[in-house]
């Protein structure tokens, strides 16, 4: 089974973003085990991650609104995780990203987060969306920056010091 067919469906050179399917959830366990997650809530248990998949659903069920799961078009497996997302306590709508072992490095969530971007802007309203990155995280750092976004201000995110980075506004929305 997979989502209904109300989460849209984006193509990238070499992904799709599109909803959750049950066959997705090995690799997005295995990415929320690993040393990898720390900066997105983890590492987590097996039964901890069955609990943010299905969090993952229902944010698209109660916002109109998520995390695509990022399928990889040549071989059809989860590449990642990228949306928008807004959880109880934020600041604001945040356009966030996990790119899962063996498809970091290959600009897949540069392309992905621009889709997804393009998506907000024109759909739900949200031109210049904003990213929550951890200062010690240099990869979404450089993301951010190649996406030309800014460090808009230090912030605290669950108890944690975070930074608010501000995407720049998309051209024609």
């Amino acid at each position: 089974m997979s989502l209904p067919a109300s989460v849209p469906v984006i193509e990238t050179e070499d992904l799709i973003l599109r909803g959750y399917c049950e066959r997705d959830f090995d690799a997005f366990a295995d990415f929320a085990a690993s040393d990898r997650s720390r900066f997105v809530g983890g590492p987590q248990q097996r039964y901890e991650s069955w609990r943010s998949f299905m969090a993952g659903i229902g944010h698209w069920t109660l916002r109109g609104y998520g995390m695509w799961m990022l399928e990889h078009r040549s071989t059809g497996q989860a590449a990642g995780r990228v949306g928008v997302i807004y959880n109880d306590g934020w600041h604001e709508p945040e356009l966030g990203w996990h790119i899962y072992d063996g498809y970091e490095g290959k600009g897949y969530a540069y392309q992905a987060c621009r889709a997804a971007r393009r998506h907000a802007a024109e759909h739900l309203g949200m031109n210049s969306i904003m990213s929550y990155i951890n200062p010690s995280n240099t990869r979404s750092l450089r993301l951010a920056e190649r996406l030309g976004c800014w460090h808009e201000r230090d912030v605290e995110l669950l108890g944690q010091p975070c930074q608010l980075w501000r995407h720049p506004t998309e051209e024609g929305c």
